[in-house]
């Protein structure tokens, strides 16, 4: 599988992969999460070769550090794309119309919850909940909330994006 190019991220390499982590006390376990997100916020995901780096600086366990890393959902250890589509799938969103503007983000963008577009521009993960009820049917994309979503809105936000 080719790795994918990001305009702001860099791509896995020991040398990039030390300097990460070397921004961290080392022997340090409490480190670890924080670590971690350093590296998926560099690369985009967890480089799997990364944890022997982690392992060695933090003086956990490899087997530890990816327990860790498998546990929590906010972490991947495969690439995704620049931009994360989160649509809610929760009961409020749900009643509203969520199912709708789900299967308008999958159409519009070419693919199933949990893949990313072949340019790695978008990744699409459905989540349970997204604790914005009061903005049913909702989604977010990285960070960003979005309400009262339709499949005209949908799109839109989506093209903004690109």
């Amino acid at each position: 599988m080719e790795r994918p190019v990001y305009s702001e991220r860099s791509e896995p390499n020991a040398t990039r992969m030390k300097e990460v982590i070397g921004r961290f006390e080392p022997n340090n376990k409490s480190l670890i999460i924080p670590i971690l997100q350093a590296l998926q916020e560099t690369f985009g995901y967890v480089p799997p070769e990364s944890l022997k780096l982690v392992s060695k600086h933090t003086n956990v366990s490899q087997n530890k550090i990816y327990g860790v890393l498998t546990f929590y959902a906010q972490f991947t250890t495969t690439p995704r794309g620049k931009y994360i589509v989160r649509p809610c799938r929760g009961t409020a969103c749900h009643v509203r119309g969520a199912n709708k503007v789900i299967n308008h983000i999958k159409n519009f963008l070419n693919i199933e919850d949990g893949q990313t577009t072949s340019n790695y521009r978008f990744s699409l993960e459905t989540v349970a909940c997204l604790g914005t009820c009061f903005l049913a049917p909702a989604m977010m994309v990285n960070h960003d909330y979005y309400g009262n979503m339709d499949e005209k809105k949908t799109e839109e936000v989506l093209k903004s994006y690109d």
